[in-house]
């Protein structure tokens, strides 16, 4: 297990860095500070770090009355994949998911992410749909734990 410190993102702490690796790991989908303060929120968001080196993020959106599933969502920026960080945080996140008791666990990864989408299928997740979001290019993947 690695050493990293993981911070949850609140509206006054880690928006910057929690935004920051959003924005490089799905470029055809930024988000503003407010709209990351207005997520944190309503969402699990944690950043993480190994020592004071940005490394990934990731997100867990609750279950709502129209969809009883939690998506986990671990984005770890480039320079730093392949050495099981993803992994912890898809874990942390999981656990988290898994105290919701939810009808289904999700994740969700843009079709051009092929690292992403490897991993999520190396977890067990399952393709259950492709989408894009208007004015976007590139499609979005869902994937369900079975």
């Amino acid at each position: 297990m690695s050493t990293l410190r993981i911070e949850r993102v609140r509206p006054d702490a880690f928006v910057q860095d929690w935004r920051a690796v959003h924005n490089t790991v799905i470029p055809t989908h930024p988000l503003s500070l407010d709209d990351v303060r207005e997520r944190s929120g309503r969402h699990l968001l944690e950043v993480a770090y190994l020592d004071d080196v940005l490394v990934g993020n990731m997100t867990v959106r609750p279950p709502t009355d129209d969809e009883p599933v939690v998506t986990v969502i671990a984005r770890v920026l480039s320079a730093h994949r392949g050495r099981g960080f993803g992994r912890e945080l898809y874990a942390r996140g999981l656990a988290h998911a898994r105290e919701l008791r939810p009808g289904a666990v999700e994740t969700v990864v843009l079709e051009s992410n092929e690292d992403g989408l490897r991993f999520a299928l190396t977890q067990g997740f399952v393709e259950v749909e492709r989408y894009l979001l208007p004015g976007d290019t590139i499609r979005y993947v869902t994937l369900r734990l079975p």
